[in-house]
């Protein structure tokens, strides 16, 4: 069996993007790990490089400046990597995502158990995406993604974000995905304020967005977010001190819209009878 890890960058670095520590939490698990590096105006490739792995494999790429539409320039990119992996099981893991080490031994054993299943086609994460700061945890986006799929499977990524499975040419489905067992760290929404704004003024157009910077995090319902009790990654530390926000604290003042009331409800409704409510880009197996 083995074992790509891929994944696609650029200006990483003056973003704020854990780009180091995503790559070093998933290399223990992958045999090789190909990553799509965009034209950069900072040290991204620079920092790629300084790893020193031979695991590493960099595919030096250009972005398609003309490409505005819902974040479709990102599924270009991401499928440029995924289609130089040579693996068996094919390891999607975001800059600003992050494995616990601790959780390594689980993966590996659930891709060993499923490699030989036809009926399992992918692996689901849980995720938790922290807000703010590393102390709190949005519970109103996604909660569980697929980010590993068999190379044997026709698969597409429309947005960057999830798998599309082509069984016809026009007609696709997502896959069929058992669990993991653990959790993606996901730290995108809680680095320094001003990492968010460069990068949102950024990679807004490729959305066909524009950007207003933001002053801070605040501007959220309460409902929204939870303390998060748990342990970090270890590799995490020095990012945690020198590139995360801290001093985060919801604006008391904030006034729920329409989406703020419909989560709310769904909340309770989860609550109320014990099943969870969020988008699911995958059928689960198990």
């Amino acid at each position: 069996m083995k074992v790509s890890g891929f994944s696609f960058v650029r200006n990483a670095i003056s973003n704020g993007y854990p780009l180091r520590e995503s790559i070093c939490s998933l290399l223990p698990l992958v045999d090789e790990y190909v990553i799509a590096v965009g034209d950069s105006d900072d040290e991204t490739l620079n920092v790629i490089q300084s790893l020193n792995s031979p695991k590493i494999r960099v595919v030096k790429t250009m972005w398609n400046e003309h490409m505005t539409d819902r974040g479709f320039v990102y599924g270009q990119q991401k499928m440029i990597a995924q289609y130089n992996c040579t693996g068996d099981w094919l390891f999607y893991l975001e800059a600003d995502e992050v494995l616990h080490e601790e959780d390594l031994p689980l993966i590996h054993r659930r891709l060993v158990s499923h490699h030989d299943n036809p009926q399992v086609e992918a692996l689901y994460f849980n995720f938790l995406h922290f807000y703010g700061s590393p102390s709190f945890l949005g519970v109103a986006g996604y909660r569980q993604a697929p980010r590993v799929i068999k190379s044997s499977v026709r698969s597409i990524a429309p947005d960057g974000l999830f798998f599309v499975v082509l069984d016809e040419n026009k007609k696709g489905r997502y896959p069929f995905a058992a669990s993991a067992g653990c959790e993606i760290y996901h730290y995108g929404h809680c680095r320094k304020i001003a990492y968010t704004n460069k990068k949102l003024s950024e990679v807004g157009r490729f959305w066909g967005h524009s950007h207003t910077p933001r002053s801070g995090y605040e501007y959220i319902s309460r409902y929204e977010i939870k303390k998060f009790d748990g342990m970090h990654p270890l590799i995490m530390k020095d990012w945690l001190e020198k590139s995360a926000e801290v001093d985060f604290v919801p604006d008391a003042n904030y006034r729920m819209s329409f989406r703020d009331h419909r989560n709310r409800l769904r909340f309770w409704l989860e609550s109320k009878f014990g099943f969870e409510i969020s988008k699911k880009h995958f059928q689960k197996y198990d």
